[in-house]
């Protein structure tokens, strides 16, 4: 499908999608099942599916995810779910995955998602082992932007990984969980994310501001280089000891550059105020130097 159709698209959902916000008031039109036909599933996760699925009055394909309110209710994360409908239907960038919108029956909750033609980052990292540093660098500079985006409006991701990555039909990398963002005008105790990737003042449980997406920004660019997590351990609590002392030892396999290990070296520091903002991470050399400067990997 080409880029011009595929705009267009969008432009008629987006159509729709406001139409029917507009009109929602006056005769409760809301979403249902029967504006979609389903397709072919695309993943599972913790609480349902998602699934190719296409608005039937404008065409548009979008992703279906599909959640079961039993399942939610159980692991006590109505609320979580609640914060971050609310976060990403008003977030626009073009490296975080939209959500146009959500409805609901009696069993289960939909959200209506863009759809990332090319999946899950995480599985062509496992394919390709480790990234090269020019993928790498690209990536990096696109999540930096979306998170500087995403900074402006008080909101902390707080869950950075791979998993969470999505790649699009033009090769662009979304961010498509906010599970764990938070939408905050101060500092933050919660302990969340995933061991490998929180910052050492989460992992003691001390106060937290946004620069906790900088360091799990350094841990991700160790990870595309390196094809592991760099504070990874056999023990949970070896982890924790790593990542407190800060305990960053680069392989010798593969080969990285000094410029890139400088680069993680600047984000992966203990103290947050002393890590390298967001904006300096764009201007850094080895971004500068090997990052395409459209924003998208090509390959």
């Amino acid at each position: 499908m080409g880029i011009a159709m595929e705009n267009q698209q969008h432009k008629n959902f987006q159509l729709l999608q406001t139409s029917s916000e507009a009109s929602s008031e006056a005769d409760k039109k809301r979403w249902t099942l029967n504006d979609f036909d389903i397709g072919k599933p695309l993943g599972r996760g913790k609480f349902g599916h998602v699934y190719l699925a296409r608005e039937k009055r404008s065409n548009h394909i979008v992703a279906l995810k599909v959640l079961f309110k039993t399942q939610l209710k159980q692991s006590q994360v109505e609320h979580q779910l609640r914060r971050e409908v609310e976060i990403q239907s008003h977030l626009r960038h073009p490296n975080i995955l939209r959500l146009y919108g959500y409805f609901y029956d009696q069993k289960r909750v939909y959200l209506i998602l863009e759809y990332a033609a090319k999946g899950e980052l995480y599985k062509e990292l496992q394919k390709c082992k480790y990234f090269s540093e020019r993928r790498a660098s690209t990536y990096v500079a696109s999540l930096a932007r979306a998170l500087i985006y995403c900074h402006g409006k008080h909101v902390i991701h707080r869950d950075i990984k791979p998993e969470n990555l999505l790649v699009g039909a033009q090769g662009e990398l979304k961010i498509a969980d906010f599970g764990w963002s938070v939408h905050t005008f101060n500092r933050r105790r919660t302990m969340c994310g995933t061991l490998d990737y929180l910052p050492p003042e989460m992992v003691e449980s001390v106060e937290h501001d946004a620069s906790v997406d900088i360091w799990s920004l350094g841990v991700l660019c160790f990870e595309f280089l390196y094809g592991m997590p760099p504070f990874e351990a056999k023990e949970h609590s070896d982890t924790y000891r790593r990542i407190i002392q800060v305990d960053l030892k680069f392989p010798a396999k593969p080969v990285v550059s000094s410029t890139a290990k400088d680069l993680i070296s600047q984000m992966l520091v203990k103290d947050s105020s002393q890590r390298l903002p967001l904006k300096k991470v764009l201007e850094h050399p080895w971004i500068v130097q090997n990052a395409d400067p459209s924003g998208v990997y090509k390959g």
